[in-house]
């Protein structure tokens, strides 16, 4: 005799149901579109749309601020019908062409594995001190650029460095256009960059100290 109960074969797996375009919403939402597309008559359909939209905005509250909310959730629920469902938008309706282009394929910036101590900013630094015309304000640049390469040279662990060191990175990353080392002028003293990188790293270690004493304290 069989004694599995009746509603076990009344179970849906969701294997055995249908592909949900956005799945954040949930099945019930999908059903809930899913008679809005049976209605026939067109008023009728319209207030259900309505209705769609309005329990959308519920389930997402932290996005009221958002510019254009609304245009997103009607984006939305043409999306969850497949772009089937037939009513009144107050926006324009997106067709499924243009939702499914694929984006333009971003541009990484350049990297220096050679030097990657200094990032990639530096050579968009340099890049535009070079464009600048010859002068004290663009000899100021790139000497700023220089102190900048030598506390990041400090920064990856290091104690010291030699300033010639710093000029010669620097005339290779700007194939050549900068040349500080025969100017004779010397560059930030290494001490100095140490004695920040020390204070940062005191106050660091203080701070976390202070978390872990006053972890597990009772608070009034």
């Amino acid at each position: 005799m069989d004694t599995t109960p009746k509603f076990v074969d009344q179970l849906e797996y969701n294997t055995e149901r249908p592909h949900l375009n956005i799945p954040e919403y949930g099945r019930h939402l999908q059903k809930m579109v899913d008679y809005a597309m049976s209605i026939e008559d067109r008023e009728r359909r319209n207030q259900i749309a309505q209705s769609i939209i309005s329990v959308m905005g519920n389930m997402q509250p932290h996005l009221r601020d958002v510019p254009d909310f609304q245009h997103k959730l009607w984006d939305q629920l043409f999306i969850i019908s497949d772009f089937k469902l037939d009513v009144d938008s107050p926006f324009p309706i997106p067709s499924q062409e243009v939702l499914q282009q694929r984006p333009e394929p971003l541009h990484y910036p350049q990297n220096h594995p050679k030097y990657r101590y200094y990032g990639n900013n530096i050579k968009q630094m340099i890049d535009e001190a070079v464009k600048w015309d010859k002068g004290d304000k663009r000899s100021g640049l790139e000497y700023a650029i220089a102190n900048h390469m030598k506390k990041c040279y400090l920064n990856w662990n290091k104690d010291t460095v030699d300033d010639q060191a710093i000029f010669r990175h620097l005339f290779e990353l700007s194939d050549g256009q900068i040349d500080l080392a025969t100017d004779g002028e010397n560059l930030t003293e290494s001490n100095q960059f140490l004695k920040q990188r020390n204070v940062k790293s005191n106050r660091t270690s203080t701070g976390k100290k202070n978390q872990r004493s006053t972890r597990g304290k009772k608070r009034y």
